[in-house]
């Protein structure tokens, strides 16, 4: 099953394997607050409410030698800090504009594979890893995976329901391992019936399936992405996560 599952993608007209995406420049960062978590236009990175900031080029903690350090603090209870990663379409980091919107409305399948850590984990009040397919020119529909691991919110992941607009808890435990590095997998599908089905979660060895299916969003644009998010809690404790051999696997 595995070979076969390995065969399919590497003989996909649409394979394209993206490694160590820590190493590049991810948008400059995006503030969310509570509570309605919409994107802070006005906040600053320096500001006391909120602020942020991402470091490459970590040499430790490190697994590559190259690892990124994502932080965040401030005073604004329970707010969040997005990052993303164009990976095709337009503003690619990888060289795929992609104008025809070949590989962006025939992918199917995708995998987000990307190790953590952290040295105060229990500050985290969830982490968050993103998968995103936008088909403005297909049929306009928007498929956000959205994969939220509750730490401080209550160890459990969360799915992202992208009709109504909000988590919706799995029943899968999240503890990932403080001061040790976490390695998480997600695997993610956009079915023949054009739903998002959420396959599988594996962190640290353990793979909970899901095979949770919903149907998608609506969108304008086109592009495929990822996100990585921090989100503070209560106290907006300060506290940190590297990220480190970052890759995803689209076919």
């Amino acid at each position: 099953m595995v070979c076969s599952a390995a065969f399919a993608q590497s003989t996909s007209p649409y394979y394209h394997k993206f490694t160590n995406l820590q190493k590049n420049s991810w948008a400059p960062g995006y503030a969310l607050l509570a509570p309605t978590w919409a994107i802070c236009s006005s906040c600053s990175s320096t500001s006391s409410a909120v602020n942020w900031s991402r470091t490459r080029g970590v040499s430790s903690p490190a697994l590559s030698g190259n690892a990124t350090k994502h932080a965040i603090g401030g005073t604004h209870p329970y707010a969040d800090i997005l990052w993303n990663n164009h990976l095709v379409g337009d503003f690619s980091t990888q060289g795929l504009p992609d104008a025809n919107h070949t590989l962006i409305n025939n992918a199917h399948n995708f995998a987000y594979d990307v190790y953590f850590y952290a040295n105060s984990l229990p500050s985290s009040q969830a982490l968050e890893f993103d998968i995103n397919q936008f088909l403005g020119s297909k049929n306009g529909k928007g498929y956000i995976w959205g994969h939220e691991c509750r730490i401080a919110g209550g160890h459990e992941w969360d799915t992202w329901d992208n009709v109504h607009q909000k988590w919706v808890p799995t029943g899968v435990p999240c503890y990932p391992k403080n001061n040790a590095w976490n390695h998480l997998v997600i695997q993610a599908q956009r079915t023949s019936g054009g739903n998002l089905l959420f396959k599988s979660i594996t962190l640290n060895g353990v793979t909970h399936t899901l095979n949770i299916t919903r149907p998608p969003g609506t969108t304008r644009w086109n592009g495929v992405t990822i996100n990585y998010q921090q989100d503070g809690n209560k106290m907006m404790t300060d506290y940190a996560i590297w990220l480190d051999k970052v890759n995803f696997t689209m076919w």
